[in-house]
């Protein structure tokens, strides 16, 4: 299917600039997230390997990749609405696919339906350079009457 041809409501530049802002305990410099790329319905993000990720077992834990596939949703949902800090996760489901690689994530955000009340998407996580998914999620936002 192909990516929607309404313009996204904030670039990577600014999203990158209002998390910081609004958010800095989760997007900072030594989080490792970044955000490589968004458009209207969706975004793609990464999280820089980090040792401290990696559970027994050598997978890297499932905590990391709940919390990347919550920060690319987020980051799609304000690509598509603008900037709306009260937007929360009302609902994450995750299937671990396959044991991740020790190297960066690669999350991409795909948003079903984008409502006036919630959003529905679904997140794709792959280790980086590996296509075969590590995990896939749905997750569903609402979002605060503005």
């Amino acid at each position: 299917m192909a990516q929607s041809v309404k313009a996204a409501q904030m670039s990577v530049e600014q999203l990158s600039r209002y998390l910081a802002d609004e958010f800095p305990q989760v997007f900072n410099p030594t989080s490792g997230l970044t955000i490589e790329e968004v458009w209207h319905g969706g975004g793609r993000v990464r999280q820089a390997y980090q040792a401290q990720f990696i559970r027994p077992g050598g997978t890297i834990s499932g905590p990391t990749m709940m919390a990347l596939a919550d920060f690319a949703m987020y980051v799609g949902v304000l690509a598509s609405i603008g900037p709306v800090p009260l937007a929360v996760t009302v609902n994450l489901n995750i299937n671990f696919l396959r044991k991740p690689e020790a190297r960066d994530l690669i999350a991409e955000c795909r948003l079903l339906k984008l409502g006036k009340r919630l959003a529905v998407g679904e997140v794709t996580i792959c280790s980086e350079h590996i296509d075969d998914p590590v995990a896939h999620v749905t997750s569903t936002y609402s979002i605060p009457s503005r």
